[in-house]
Formats: structure tokens, C-alpha cells, sequence
């Protein structure tokens, strides 16, 4: 992209407001160095960094406190250099705050994996922060402890100055030397304890004379007492400045050892700062996340200018890249078509380095290639060049890079020179643009231009609205309108009289004068639509609310009835068990009353007691396809072989081979029979299967009659409470074989609790029948250890 263009648009006020954001000076540089990208890839990628770190700034704020910027501490270390104990602080405190970021995303419960993974690669240098901690107190100061020896110079130091205080005092109290002392204090010349003695008592005074008086009449003399101890004093002052140094260059060795990880931290706080400091800007620019595309396409909504304060900017909606890929924008001077423009070019850039945009939610802008702008007036001072032709060689440069995946914002095209030749010119490199099919804006004056939009594909007028009656623009972008010079109108209402306004309008060519107030019909046009869309989407609004409030209303209802239907048919089913135990019960002592004689009579009646309550048990248990109320009504005029249909009273779904009037061949599994139309529903459309081999007629009315009569009497669960273990496995043999043939997939048996021996039996059984894939025992409200439910292959 051109810097000149960046310059035009004030991109760098951008990355100065980012910079005041930022937190460290490492965020701060990455701002300030901040380049669009024009990869679609890099863009998302900055994109949602932005995202994660908006969502973790609008709950909490990560702890970017006391970082700075160590690298070229790092390199000074790397040449061997000794930190003092202010970069070494730096270093710390560095080395503190890259401990804390890295705990607070660890511990952060929010899904933000890049920002995550970045804290996850900071390395914990332990043992070179100890080192640091233990040397520096948090004053910046090296601590008393920092060595064995430095604690033991600094110990023997302080005693040392302790005595030379005491014999000074001794001496400054003596009544000897009183009258000789100008002041009765103590003071430090060249790192040694003085005397300020008069002059005239020099002699009398044992000393070494360091320093005098500007008047020459105070002598700062060493007494002779305290020489020996100044001198220690002197050595044990040298001594620790070694071991001081002697420190630091140990501290300084570690960290140039660890400058690699070290470098590496600092690159991801600066890339943690900077993401923090992008959801800064978006919080006070009050802006969101744009959508992204390569097709060229933008749609930005209530667009704010980010350099205008938010009370005085107009917000301006701009669509490109649809229907069009130039914009025309003609209106009068101060109307806003250049910050129309500039909104444009500073949306695209700031979206083109991971930045949110203040629009409205859900607007979306391409990502150009190249972004070229020509807006302006200045003169080319250098050159000596006229404003047109200093913009004219800006285009001349342009049109020789220009491509379809750029955009171009031109200012006043064609403007500066004649007015005919100027609006010829830009209408030829229009054209131009329009072959090369680049994405334009372009403002002009020109009434020609309005004409050229109407004719050509790809290229729209719009115009920045003007108000006639106030005299001022409203900064409003209106798309698919050209602009009227109103200068009549102006004039008329600054006070030309009526008689120069009559005459410039006979002066003006008829059709362009047609031409104007076709622009004003549309324009008027254009608001009363706006008004009637508003009204009409305020209706849709309100349809689709009540339409939801039906839809929910629809849904409890039926969620209701399907609870109420649940309940009372577990109730009945219940009430069915209950009867069955009884009748069980009843059955058992009649067995128990009765002798051997009369046992097949006995049998007999039994079996049709409990045909008659499986009977009733299968009215109060619903299939499991039933009760969810499943399938259409069948249309038989409609239906087809291959449709896939739901057999009732089977409770099996079903693939129709014919049709026949009212009646239907189904094939079901393995089998084939005829049912009702009526007794179905229809499920969905199939393809049409081939239909089975012919049998005959006699034998396809045998087995599907045998077939009817088994899948109509079989339940899902059978009673054999009572049995021998014998007749339990015949029965339960015969009951099996029809619920496969039924089409079943799970039974019931109730064997009850008892001695156990019956349920151990029928479980050896079911082990080794080939029609059960497994058995459990069933749920507390089926009977618990009385009953097994078995799953049928």
C-alpha cells in the first residue's frame, strides 16, 4: 500500500491512539509500527486476537503492570556489559509481570486459545527471579543480605563509623578544643570525617587539613585520632564496592545466559499489551467486530468517522462490491463527500490491521490488495506543478499499478482545468477502472459524470444530502441518487436578486435543467420509500413476533397433551399389572384347590384368562411409534411403491410394493402382506425396490394371514409367574419366535421373585436362544428382579 495514502487518510492517528492505549513501551512500539496487512489469513487471524482480548477486557482487566522493555538490556549483557541496579530492577519487575500473565490466562475460565497459548509459551525463569529478589529490596536497593561477605563489609563498615562518631563526639565535647571550632559539627570531606577548625587555631589543632572555607577563615581538618579509622573506613567503602559489583556482574552473566527465553517473553507481552490495548480503542470508539470477505464486497452500516468526536460525527452507510463496484458522489462543497470517502479508506485500513471498525453490528468489508487515494488540493511546491497537474501525475502514477483487487479513493476528478475537457478526462479513466474492474469512490462537480453512471454497468451515483431551506448539508450518504448543484436556490436564499437567478436559469440548457429536477423528483421520491420501507419492516417486526409467540404457544400445548396421554396410559398400565397379579393369584390357589382331574379343562380356561388380559394390557399400552403420533394421512391417490408408510396396527414402518384401490401390499422386514389405507400413515417418498418373487396366491394368503393372526394377538410382555421351568421355556419359545416374526425388538417377562428357580431357568434359557441378542433385569416400575426385559436380534 502507499504511504502517501496512509498519510492522506491520518492513518497514523490511529496507531497513536493505540499507542496511548497500550501499557508498556513494548506495546507501544508494536502500535506505532502497526502495518496493514493484505492477506485474508494474517487479517482473521488479528481479527480474533482483537475478539479474545474484547471479551476478556469486557469482564476483567489482565495484569500488564511493571513490564518494560529489557532487549537492549539483553544485548548490553551479551557484550559483557554489568547492569546497575536500576536495569536490574527493570529486569525484575519484567520478570515479575510475565509470571502473573502467564497465572491469570492459566487460570482464566473463558475460551480464548490464542491468548492462552500465547501465556501457555512464556517461560518461568524461577531461579533467575529469586536471584534478582534476593539481591534487590523493592526500593531498588541492594539488600543487606545480598552475600555473606557484603553482609559482613557493611556490618564491620557501620561499626567503624560508629567508633569514628564516638571519638569525634569525645572530641568536639572536650573542653580543650572548644573556642577552636567554628561549628560544633561533623561533615564528610572526600569520604573521610572532618572538623571545621578556625584558621588561627590551625596550629594548635592535631589534624590533616582536607578542604577550607571560600573566605579561608574554616579549616575542615581530620583529627589526628580518627585517621586510622577513616582509613579502614576508606578500605571496608572500597571493599563493599567490589562485592557490589562483583554481584551484579553475576546477575548481569545469569540473565545474558537466559536471554533467548528472555526475548521470546518480551515478544509475547508486547503482542498480549498490544491485543489489550486494540479492545481499548473498540470500548471507547464503541465499535464491533467487522465481517471479512475476498469477494470485494463491503457493507458498511451507520459508518462513524474515528477521528471525529462521536457527539459531532454524522454516521454515513456505504455499499460497494454488490451490484457495483465504483460510487459516484456528487454534491456541494462542505457536504461531506471527502469524510464519506475518508470514512471508507480509514474503515478499510484500520480492518486491515486486526482492528474493530465504529459501525453497526453485522457490516462487512473486503480486503483489498492495494489502497490508493488522491484527495486534496495542495499544490506540488517542489515541483512547481498546478493542482491539476500534481494530482493528475498521482493518477497517471496509479493507473500504471492499479488493480482488480485495489481500491482507489479520487477526489475531485478531473477538477482544476476546463470544465468540459476536465469531465472528459475523468470519464475516460473511469472507464478505465471500470475495465480493470477495481473498486473506486470518486467525487466530482460535474453534471456529466451523473449522466455517465446512468449509462454504464458497475458504476452507481450517490450524493451527500443538502438541506435548501437551513442552507447546510446533512452529511447523509444517498446511494443510487446523483447530487444537485443547488446553487440557485443558494444564491436566492443569500440574497441575488431575482432577476440575475431568471436569467442564469434561461441561460441553462434545457436539458439540464430537466435533468435537476429529475434529481430532485428522485430525491423526494427516495424518502418517501424510506419512510414506507420503515413502516413496513416495523409490521414484519411485529408479524414475526406474534407468529412466535403462536408457534410457542402450539408447542406448550402440545407438549402438554403428550403429558397428559404419557401419564394416563402408565396409569392404566399400572392398573393392568395390578390386575394380572391378582388374577394370578386367583388362578394359583384355584391350581392349589383343585386335584389332577379335569387339568386340560383347567388349562384351558386359564390360557383364555390370560389371553383376555394381555388383551387389555396391549389396548393400554401404546406401540412405541404410536405414541409419538407419527406419519401424514395417507392420499392414495398419491402414493407410490417405494413410499415408506407407518402400519398402526403392526406398530411397524413399512415400504408400499402395490396399491391396490383402498388396500395396500407392504413389505415388512422379510415379509409381505395387505393392509387397510386407512389403517396407515404415510411417512415419506422412497425409491421404488424391486419387488419381491411372485409367490402364489393361495401360499401369500396363507403365510400372510398366519402372519396377521400372530403380529394381532402377540404383546410386547408375557406372564409365566406360576410355571414349572419346562413348560416356561415351551411357552417362552413359542412367545419369542412370534415377537421376532412380529418385528419386535424388546419383550417383557414377568417370572416374579419366588424361590428364584424359575427366573435362574429362563435366564439359562434366554443364554442360549438364538433370537436374543441380551437380557436385563427391568426397571422398578415394571417389577424390578420380578421381571427381565430381553432385546431380540
Amino acid at each position: 500500500m502507499e504511504n502517501e495514502s496512509f498519510n492522506i487518510l491520518e492513518y497514523e492517528k490511529i496507531t497513536e491512539m493505540l499507542a496511548d492505549r497500550a501499557g508498556s513501551s513494548l506495546g507501544k512500539e508494536k502500535a506505532r509500527d502497526l502495518y496493514p496487512s493484505s492477506d485474508f489469513s494474517e487479517i482473521s487471524e488479528w481479527l480474533q486476537e482483537t475478539e479474545e482480548a474484547v471479551t476478556v477486557f469486557a469482564m476483567t482487566a489482565p495484569p500488564l503492570g511493571g513490564i518494560h522493555d529489557i532487549r537492549p538490556l539483553l544485548v548490553k549483557t551479551g557484550k559483557g556489559a554489568v547492569l546497575d541496579l536500576a536495569e536490574l530492577q527493570e529486569v525484575m519487575s519484567t520478570l515479575y509481570a510475565m509470571r502473573t500473565v502467564k497465572r491469570f490466562f492459566r487460570d482464566l475460565e473463558m475460551e480464548v486459545p490464542v491468548l492462552k497459548e500465547w501465556a501457555h509459551s512464556i517461560e518461568i525463569l524461577g531461579q533467575l527471579e529469586r536471584n534478582l529478589s534476593l539481591t534487590i529490596d523493592e526500593h531498588g536497593n541492594m539488600r543487606e543480605d545480598a552475600s555473606v561477605e557484603l553482609r559482613r563489609i557493611r556490618r564491620e563498615l557501620k561499626s567503624s563509623q560508629v567508633r569514628i562518631k564516638d571519638k569525634i563526639n569525645n572530641i568536639l565535647h572536650d573542653a580543650q578544643y572548644q573556642k577552636m571550632f567554628q561549628d560544633v559539627i561533623v561533615t564528610v570531606r572526600d569520604e573521610r570525617y572532618v572538623i571545621p577548625v578556625k584558621a588561627e587555631y590551625r596550629t594548635h589543632f592535631p589534624g590533616l587539613i582536607h578542604d577550607q572555607s571560600a573566605s579561608g577563615s574554616t579549616l575542615f581538618i581530620e583529627p589526628m585520632a580518627v585517621v586510622e579509622l577513616n582509613n579502614d573506613v576508606k578500605q571496608l567503602t572500597l571493599a563493599e564496592q567490589q562485592e557490589v559489583q562483583r554481584i551484579l556482574r553475576q546477575l548481569s552473566q545469569e540473565i545474558s545466559r537466559d536471554s533467548e527465553p528472555l526475548t521470546a517473553n518480551c515478544e509475547i507481552l508486547r503482542d498480549i499489551d498490544f491485543a489489550f490495548a486494540k479492545a481499548k480503542l473498540a470500548r471507547d470508539m464503541e465499535a464491533v467486530k467487522p465481517l471479512i470477505n475476498e469477494e470485494g464486497r463491503t457493507v458498511l452500516k451507520n459508518a462513524r468517522h474515528p477521528l471525529i468526536p462521536r457527539d459531532k460525527v454524522v454516521p454515513t452507510s456505504i455499499t460497494l462490491g454488490k451490484d457495483y463496484r465504483m460510487l459516484l458522489i456528487t454534491g456541494p462543497n462542505t457536504g461531506g463527500k471527502t469524510v464519506s470517502m475518508k470514512t471508507l479508506g480509514l474503515m478499510v485500513l484500520m480492518a486491515q490491521s486486526g482492528c474493530y471498525l465504529p459501525v453497526e453490528a453485522d457490516s462487512e468489508i473486503a480486503v483489498y490488495q492495494n489502497l490508493y487515494a488522491d484527495i486534496g488540493d495542495e499544490q506540488s511546491i517542489e515541483q512547481s506543478l498546478s493542482t491539476f497537474s500534481a494530482h493528475m501525475t498521482h493518477i497517471v502514477r496509479i493507473l500504471d499499478k492499479v488493480e482488480s483487487d485495489d481500491l482507489l479513493l479520487l477526489d475531485e476528478l478531473g477538477a482544476g482545468t476546463d470544465p468540459e475537457e476536465g469531465a472528459a478526462l475523468a470519464m475516460s479513466i473511469l472507464e478505465r477502472l471500470l475495465e480493470v474492474r477495481a473498486t473506486t469512490v470518486a467525487t466530482t462537480h460535474y453534471s456529466e459524470l451523473k449522466t455517465f453512471a446512468y449509462t454504464r454497468e458497475g458504476i452507481e451515483n450517490a450524493c451527500v444530502e443538502f438541506d435548501v431551506e437551513t442552507l447546510r448539508p446533512t452529511y447523509r450518504l444517498l446511494i443510487g441518487i446523483p447530487g444537485a448543484s443547488n446553487a440557485f436556490a443558494i444564491s436566492q436564499r443569500l440574497g441575488l436578486s431575482e432577476s440575475l437567478i431568471l436569467r442564469a436559469k434561461q441561460l441553462v440548457k434545457a436539458d439540464h435543467a430537466q435533468f435537476e429536477h429529475v434529481i430532485n423528483q428522485l430525491e423526494s421520491e427516495k424518502m418517501m420509500y424510506e419512510q414506507m420501507n420503515a413502516e413496513i419492516r416495523e409490521r414484519q417486526q411485529r408479524v414475526t413476533q406474534l407468529e412466535l409467540k403462536l408457534q410457542n404457544a402450539k408447542s406448550d400445548l402440545s407438549k402438554q397433551k403428550g403429558e397428559i396421554i404419557r401419564k394416563a396410559k402408565e396409569k392404566s398400565a399400572a392398573m393392568i399389572r395390578q390386575t394380572r397379579r391378582e388374577s394370578e393369584a386367583v388362578i394359583k390357589d384355584l391350581k392349589e384347590q383343585f386335584d389332577d382331574q379335569g387339568i386340560r379343562a383347567r388349562q384351558q380356561a386359564i390360557a383364555e384368562a390370560r389371553a383376555k388380559i394381555n388383551e387389555a394390557s396391549e389396548k393400554a399400552r401404546p406401540g412405541i411409534m404410536a405414541q409419538k403420533g407419527i406419519g401424514q394421512k395417507i392420499d392414495v391417490k398419491k402414493l407410490l411403491p417405494g413410499d415408506v408408510i407407518y402400519v398402526k396396527k403392526l406398530d411397524q414402518k413399512g415400504t408400499v410394493i402395490e396399491v391396490q384401490g383402498k388396500e395396500l401390499t407392504v413389505q415388512l422386514g422379510s415379509l409381505r402382506t395387505k393392509v387397510k389405507a386407512s389403517g396407515c400413515t404415510f411417512l415419506s417418498h422412497g425409491e421404488k425396490e424391486k419387488p419381491q418373487p411372485i409367490v402364489s396366491s393361495k401360499k401369500r394368503n396363507s403365510q400372510s394371514g398366519s402372519f396377521l393372526q400372530k403380529t394381532q394377538n402377540i404383546g410386547r410382555d408375557i406372564d409365566i409367574r406360576g410355571m414349572m421351568v419346562d413348560e416356561a421355556e415351551m411357552t417362552l419359545g413359542k412367545f419369542l419366535d412370534d415377537a421376532v416374526i412380529a418385528g419386535l425388538t424388546q419383550v417383557l417377562i414377568i417370572h416374579g421373585k419366588g424361590t428364584g428357580a424359575l427366573r435362574k431357568g429362563v435366564h439359562a434359557y434366554l443364554k442360549r436362544h438364538r433370537n436374543v441378542s441380551s437380557f436385563q433385569f427391568a426397571d422398578i416400575n415394571e417389577g424390578g428382579t420380578g421381571a427381565t426385559v430381553v432385546a431380540l436380534k
